[in-house]
C-alpha cells in the first residue's frame, strides 16, 4: 500500500454525505479524504436487543452512503467494527494519516472517547479536527449576559433567535470539493450478523416532514392524526441536517416547529454545563424524593397494562414501532414519576433502549421535567390526570383504539392499577416531604 499522506474523516451522528460540516473541512484540507464509520464495541456490547432497530438504521444509511461514494466519487466508504482504539492503532499502520476530521459529540461517554483518542494522535503527530454540526449553537454559544448558562428555556430561546443569522443555518457546499476524496476499490461491508446483531422489523420513518408545518402549531398535540413531523430519527443520526430544518421552519413560518428543534439546541447546552444531570437530578433537591419502584408497576407500565389508555396506547406504540407522540411522551412519563412514584431514571433507561431517535441530553431533559427535577421542569404539584388528557386530545378514542384493540372488552383491558386521586395525593405528599429536606 502506497505511503500517501491523507487524511480521514469519521462518520459518527452525522451520516450524510451533504451540508456535513466536519466533512466539508476535510474536504478542504488540501489532502486525500478517506471516509470512515466505527461500530464501537464499547457501546454494542450494552445493547441487550440483537435485533436493535438503531443498528439496522445506521446499516441502511452506512449502505447508502457507501453505494453514492462509489458510484459518484470513485471511492467507498471503511466500516470497521471493534473499540476505537484499537480501530485507530490499526488505521494509522496502514494509512499515513496526517489530519483526522469528524464532528462534536456532547455526550459524556463521547467526551471521554475523543479526549483519549486526541492525546493518542498527539502522539502519533496527527491533527484532530473536530466541528459543530448537530446543532445551531454549542456550549457557550448562548449565555445569559452574566455569561452563566441559560436554565430556562425561554430566555434562552430569545437569545437564540436573537442571535439567529443566515450564516448560522447555511449548508455547508461539500459537493463543490468532491473531487478530493480518496480514490479507492470498493470495500466490503461486514454483514449485520459479524456486527452480531440481526436485521429489524421496525419500519423507519421517511424524510418527508415539510407537508406537516402549515398546521403543526395546532395538530401536533393530537397524536391519532399522525401530524408530527417524524423527522427526530433522521436528526439523531445525522441523515438530515440541522441547518436545513431550521431554514425549512424559517421559510414556512413554523414558529412552533423551530421552537422545539430549539429546545434540543437547550438540552445539548445543559448536558454540556451541567454533565451530572445524565445521571442525577438536576435540581439536587430531588435526590431526597422517596421512590417506591414497585417493579410489578413498573412492569405493567412497560407493557402498556395500567389500566389508563392513554398510557398504555403510548407505551404499545413504543414497543412495536420504536416512536412515541410527544404529547403521550409526557402523560407515560408523569404517569411513572408521579402515579406510581417511579425514579424518573427508571422510565429513562427504557426509552433509551426503545426509542428510535434515542438522545441522551433531550430524553434525559424530559424526564427530569416531567418528575419536576430538571430545568424549566413542571412544578412538582402539575401531575397530569390522564383521563383529562385522553379527553381533550383523543376524544374519538382512535389513537387508543389502534394501540388497544382489546379497549372496548371489559374482561380482557385490565382495570386502573392505581386510583387517580389517591396516587395524586401521595404524590403530592412524598414530594413536600422530600423537599423539605
Amino acid at each position: 500500500m502506497g505511503r500517501e499522506k491523507i487524511v480521514i474523516f469519521w462518520f459518527r451522528r452525522d451520516l450524510r454525505l451533504a451540508d456535513n460540516a466536519g466533512l466539508y473541512h476535510a474536504l478542504k484540507s488540501g489532502f486525500k479524504v478517506l471516509p470512515i464509520f466505527i461500530f464501537d464495541t464499547d457501546i454494542l456490547d450494552k445493547l441487550n436487543d440483537k435485533a436493535d432497530a438503531r443498528i439496522t438504521f445506521i446499516y441502511k444509511e452506512l449502505v447508502a452512503i457507501k453505494k453514492e461514494l462509489e458510484e459518484k466519487h470513485s471511492t467507498s466508504l471503511l466500516v470497521l467494527h471493534g473499540k476505537p482504539d484499537q480501530v485507530w492503532e490499526n488505521l494509522i499502520k496502514d494509512y499515513s494519516v496526517t489530519e483526522v476530521y469528524t464532528n462534536h459529540d456532547y455526550e459524556p461517554y463521547a467526551i471521554k472517547r475523543d479526549s483519549d483518542l486526541k492525546c493518542f494522535f498527539e502522539k502519533n503527530q496527527i491533527k484532530f479536527k473536530t466541528f459543530k454540526d448537530q446543532c445551531i449553537f454549542e456550549k457557550d454559544e448562548v449565555l445569559k449576559d452574566d455569561g452563566k448558562p441559560y436554565v430556562v428555556f425561554t430566555p434562552f430561546k430569545n437569545k437564540y433567535l436573537a442571535k439567529l443569522r443566515p450564516f448560522h443555518y447555511k449548508a455547508y457546499p461539500t459537493e463543490k470539493y468532491s473531487e478530493n476524496f480518496l480514490k479507492i476499490e470498493p470495500c466490503i461491508l461486514p454483514g449485520l450478523n459479524n456486527l452480531g446483531f440481526q436485521e429489524s422489523k421496525i419500519p423507519f420513518p421517511n424524510k418527508e416532514y415539510k407537508s406537516i408545518l402549515k398546521d403543526y402549531g395546532h395538530d401536533r398535540d393530537f397524536p391519532a392524526m399522525d401530524a408530527t413531523s417524524h423527522i427526530s430519527v433522521h436528526l439523531r443520526f445525522g441523515t438530515v441536517s440541522i441547518r436545513e430544518l431550521v431554514a425549512t421552519a424559517l421559510a414556512q413560518k413554523s414558529s412552533v416547529w423551530l421552537s422545539e428543534l430549539i429546545w434540543r439546541d437547550f438540552y445539548f447546552t445543559i448536558l454540556y454545563h451541567f454533565p451530572h444531570s445524565a445521571t442525577a437530578s438536576f435540581r439536587k433537591e430531588y435526590a431526597q424524593i422517596k421512590w417506591r419502584n414497585n417493579e410489578t408497576e413498573f412492569k405493567a407500565w412497560c407493557e402498556g397494562k395500567t389500566g389508563y389508555p392513554m398510557v398504555d396506547a403510548g407505551m404499545r406504540q413504543l414497543n412495536q414501532t420504536g416512536f412515541m407522540h410527544n404529547r403521550v411522551r409526557m402523560v407515560v412519563a408523569s404517569f411513572l414519576t408521579k402515579h406510581l412514584l417511579v425514579d424518573w431514571r427508571w422510565g429513562e433507561h427504557y426509552f433509551a433502549e426503545k426509542l428510535l431517535d434515542y438522545e441522551l441530553s433531550s430524553n434525559v431533559g424530559g424526564w427530569q421535567w416531567a418528575a419536576g427535577s430538571g430545568v424549566d421542569a413542571a412544578p412538582y404539584f402539575r401531575i397530569f390526570n390522564p383521563h383529562e388528557q385522553l379527553k381533550k386530545f383523543d376524544k374519538d378514542l382512535k389513537y387508543i383504539k389502534k394501540w388497544i384493540p382489546e379497549f372496548d372488552d371489559v374482561f380482557k383491558y385490565p382495570k386502573p392499577i392505581v386510583d387517580h386521586k389517591m396516587a395524586r395525593e401521595r404524590c403530592l405528599k412524598t414530594y413536600r416531604e422530600a423537599l423539605k429536606k
